[in-house]
């Protein structure tokens, strides 16, 4: 598990699911495999982009595009972290009628994405590197958690066909 969080989010897979049991390595926490494997794969997927964008077009694109998954990288921990939170929350008054959820809770998750913002900004008028790479590289996050799931579909078939 990734030191900057250590994620214990837990939803409750169906049955059949590959992330129905927990995985060696993950803390046995279901799902954290998944949520490794698309922390990961957003990285990965940069990188890769980067490097191709560099090589077939304009290295200072694939600088946004690395730039722009690294903070998708950041926002996906951080919004590991917060869904903990509001986990730990909930689990916490789940017998008070009307249960609260601390105002930081709230706070981190506009920190967050105001952060973001301004890091382009900066990123984008200092370095002058191109805004619409930053943001391309800020799907990287999405398409990874489209590769995770399609790899957690593909694992519970393959599963199903062995039994």
């Amino acid at each position: 598990m990734d030191p900057l969080v250590g994620s214990k989010f837990d939803p409750e897979p169906g049955p059949g699911s590959p992330a129905g049991g927990s995985s060696p390595g993950t803390g046995g926490a279901p799902g954290a495999a998944t949520e490794q494997r698309i922390a990961w794969l957003t990285l990965a997927i940069g990188v890769v982009a980067a490097i191709f964008t560099g090589l077939c077009y304009r290295w200072i694109w694939a600088a946004g595009l690395l730039i722009g998954s690294v903070l998708a990288y950041f926002n996906f921990r951080w919004l590991a972290r917060g869904m903990d939170a509001l986990v730990a929350a909930s689990t916490a008054q789940a017998a008070a009628v009307q249960p609260r959820v601390p105002v930081g809770t709230y706070f981190r998750a506009l920190f967050r994405y105001g952060l973001i913002a301004v890091v382009v900004y900066v990123i984008f008028k200092v370095l002058g590197i191109s805004l619409v790479s930053m943001v391309l590289g800020l799907l990287t996050l999405g398409a990874a958690a489209v590769a995770a799931s399609g790899y957690e579909v593909w694992h519970s078939i393959e599963t199903e066909n062995k039994t």
